[in-house]
């Protein structure tokens, strides 16, 4: 089949309706997938205990964060799986997917014994979970990114799919806000108990919640127009062979970027209890308040994107990221004042939206339709596993070694190192190779 029939083919080009039904539902399905996966970091203060020895409290948040970490390491395999299965399959068998290992994940960690019933079988069943949630975050990033920058229309592009950092903020903060109602319903020793398994309960049920939305979606047209045209297959040797400029370009454009959100996000609840000597009910308030305002900041920034480009953002972000990180932390690390705090980590919040409102798209905009959701998710799993993953780990193992200052200055010249990539790439904005209008 020639393009020409290839395109008289496809289906014609979806009305505004259905295009905000289509991001709608893949929405919701991804705030329940980022749910799930920041429920852990939102409650390991308190179910640390249950699975690791009861000794140095750093040390257990270094156990626990290292299981963060491992989670990671299957992102990238994720990505790689079901980055193909996606763009052979379709948009929509991805989503699919990713969110059933998610809700298994789910259920596991909330039913799970403790050390002091099975030994160390209790650290390897939370290790099992994560692995699992890993491998479906890998593929919902690719998926998701991809099926909501295909879905939205040319000229708000950039407001749309700046929706998939709205719904991953989203979990993210219901994780938080969540946590907030327990600390006020329940006792201290009550939540560290039993309490912190309601989490892991609730999202294995929303996420079969999400399986049975996900089977309604429709299936984007740029997946339609590539499978009924004569592109190669998706599959990691094309990827490589054909697009490895792109592939590059995607690592490291991440990579200060992820790690910058990570520190500013989830990272600061811990660094506000153990650093800053915050109670861990302060540091919640200060994490939620903060991650609704940054949520909201999403779709500006993404609209923003629309009319100015994507490069002038990403650029902000690199500039105040390299000048303001160090200050930012130092400042954190010697106030006491909660309101303070809170304005703080607003401005590092407000530096990343740079990054985060757009990434998705500036991603997707850098490939074809058949090989665009491995390549949006396997180079971005690889650098999130390697910066992201890790910053809580790398954190923690400074402020042990007495120079927790080190990883302010690491943060600080990882985002320097995706600035120079910011400055020298195009504007995918207005080289985008997605076809739709």
């Amino acid at each position: 089949m020639t393009r020409r029939d290839a395109m008289a083919a496809a289906p014609p080009t979806a009305p505004v309706s259905g295009r905000l039904k289509s991001i709608i539902g893949g929405s919701t399905g991804n705030l329940v997938e980022w749910f799930d996966w920041y429920v852990y970091s939102a409650f390991t203060l308190y179910f640390v205990g249950h699975f690791f020895p009861k000794n140095d409290p750093t040390a257990q948040l270094l156990s626990a964060a290292a299981v963060f970490a491992v989670g990671f390491v299957m992102r990238p395999i994720g990505a790689w799986i079901m980055g193909i299965y996606a763009d052979r399959r379709g948009r929509k068998a991805g989503l699919t997917l990713s969110v059933t290992l998610m809700c298994t994940g789910s259920l596991i960690i909330a039913c799970a014994p403790g050390i002091e019933t099975i030994g160390y079988g209790a650290p390897a069943l939370l290790v099992l979970a994560r692995l699992m949630q890993g491998l479906s975050v890998g593929g919902e990033y690719g998926a998701s990114a991809t099926y909501l920058s295909e879905m939205a229309g040319k000229e708000r592009r950039g407001f749309f799919s700046s929706f998939q950092y709205v719904t991953l903020i989203s979990g993210q903060l219901l994780a938080i806000l969540l946590l907030v109602v327990l600390q006020a319903v329940m006792s201290e020793a009550a939540l560290t108990s039993w309490g912190w398994r309601i989490p892991f309960a609730i999202g294995a049920v929303l996420a079969l919640v999400v399986f049975w939305l996900r089977r309604g979606l429709a299936e984007t047209q740029s997946f339609e127009k590539a499978k009924a045209s004569d592109a190669p297959k998706s599959g990691f040797g094309t990827l490589l062979r054909r697009h490895p400029r792109e592939t590059a370009l995607v690592m490291l454009l991440t990579a200060g970027g992820t790690l910058a959100f990570y520190a500013y996000s989830i990272y600061m609840q811990k660094f506000l209890v153990n650093t800053s000597g915050f109670s861990k009910e302060t540091a919640t308030q200060i994490n939620a308040v903060t991650l609704f305002a940054f949520m909201l900041l999403q779709p500006v920034a993404g609209g923003l994107s629309d009319r100015i480009g994507r490069k002038p953002l990403m650029v902000a972000f690199g500039v105040a990221g390299v000048l303001f990180t160090y200050p930012i932390f130092s400042a954190l690390e010697r106030t006491r004042d909660a309101t303070v705090a809170g304005l703080l980590v607003m401005a590092a919040l407000v530096i990343v939206t740079g990054y985060t409102s757009i990434n998705a798209v500036v991603k997707a905009e850098l490939f074809p339709a058949h090989i665009r959701a491995l390549g949006v998710a396997l180079p971005y799993a690889l650098a999130n596993t390697i910066f992201g993953g890790t910053a809580e780990y790398v954190a923690l193992s400074f402020k042990q070694h007495g120079w927790e200052q080190g990883f302010y200055w690491y943060v600080t010249v990882m985002i320097g190192v995706s600035l120079l990539v910011y400055l020298r790439m195009r504007d995918t904005g207005k080289a985008s190779l997605i076809a739709e209008d």
